[in-house]
């Protein structure tokens, strides 16, 4: 298929939309903020920047959506888009467009874009994650996106790192998004004496780590060991080559990945484990739209 695809991107607090090519590259990219409002207010954002992009020339439409998502009914119910309960996005975005419609959770549409595009080039059996205020994630296995039972596979925010730990959004318990996300990273560090301004974020710790901090940089470490924890488990479980790791939180660059990288180490001892690496996104913004194009390109 050599002629571009529409690729969208849905997630709480922007829309995204663009032309793709064959080479992977967004062009006519559109981006709008995400409402607040009625079901119908925020399709009317969404089917406005589809017109924005549709010239004509595309073929297909890959759809990229905060979840959960429920890939057999084609809906999507975005924990942090209020106003979209089990909303029939492809049955919209088919009658909006008259194209053939591929959806996926962002977590896999992210993975996907870094496979093709990003710092996951090459590797066939990947978990991409997105570590941010919450952490999200997907996984292609063999080349190909792995989707589950209903769409929501690779959800690795929600493995459990600490049986003891604190309750969370999912209504679990001790998940590592209680641990490494960016809100709890920064409850973390000030529980144990990180003094900084009240609107302080993920992004000032990381300052404060690479300026000396002890506190921040243990906020650091105890993030980066769980999820260093949790990319042991479930690369266990799929027989990963890499996991490359995207959103606010990355950024901080090596005060967060050369501790998770330590404790790795210790918790992927089996054989086939000790290759695994663990990358930064490339990608950053785009991913979404990249992957959902390649979703649209090959698997729609």
């Amino acid at each position: 298929m050599t002629a571009p695809v529409v690729a969208l991107d849905i997630g709480g607090t922007k829309l995204a939309a663009a032309l793709v090519g064959a080479d992977g590259t967004p062009t006519d990219i559109r981006r709008r903020p995400t409402p607040a409002g009625t079901a119908e207010q925020i399709w009317s954002e969404v089917e406005a920047l589809l017109a924005d992009v549709i010239d004509g020339r595309p073929v297909a439409v890959g759809v990229s959506s905060a979840g959960p998502v429920d890939l057999p009914r084609g809906t999507v119910s975005p924990i942090n888009i209020g106003g979209w309960q089990d909303f029939p996005l492809v049955e919209r975005v088919a009658a909006a467009t008259g194209l053939p419609v591929a959806l996926a959770g962002d977590g896999v549409c992210m993975t996907l874009g870094e496979t093709w595009r990003g710092a996951a080039r090459g590797a066939r059996f990947a978990l991409g994650m997105v570590v941010s205020t919450g952490v999200g994630g997907g996984l292609v296995l063999d080349g190909r996106p792995v989707h589950g039972r209903t769409g929501n596979a690779g959800h690795v925010g929600h493995v459990v790192v600490e049986p003891d730990g604190l309750p969370c959004t999912c209504g679990g318990r001790g998940c590592v998004e209680t641990v490494a996300s960016g809100p709890h990273l920064v409850r973390w560090a000030r529980a144990h004496g990180w003094r900084a301004q009240p609107d302080a974020d993920a992004r000032a710790l990381a300052e404060s780590a690479r300026s000396g901090d002890e506190v921040a940089r243990r906020a650091f470490r105890r993030g980066g060991d769980a999820l260093a924890r949790m990319i042991a488990s479930v690369a266990a479980v799929a027989d990963l080559d890499l996991v490359v790791v995207g959103g606010g939180v990355a950024q901080a660059g090596a005060v967060l990945f050369d501790p998770l990288r330590q404790a790795l180490t210790s918790y992927a001892g089996l054989a086939f484990l000790r290759d695994l690496r663990v990358v930064p996104a490339e990608l950053g913004g785009d991913a979404g739209l990249v992957g959902a194009a390649v979703l649209a390109r090959r698997f729609g």
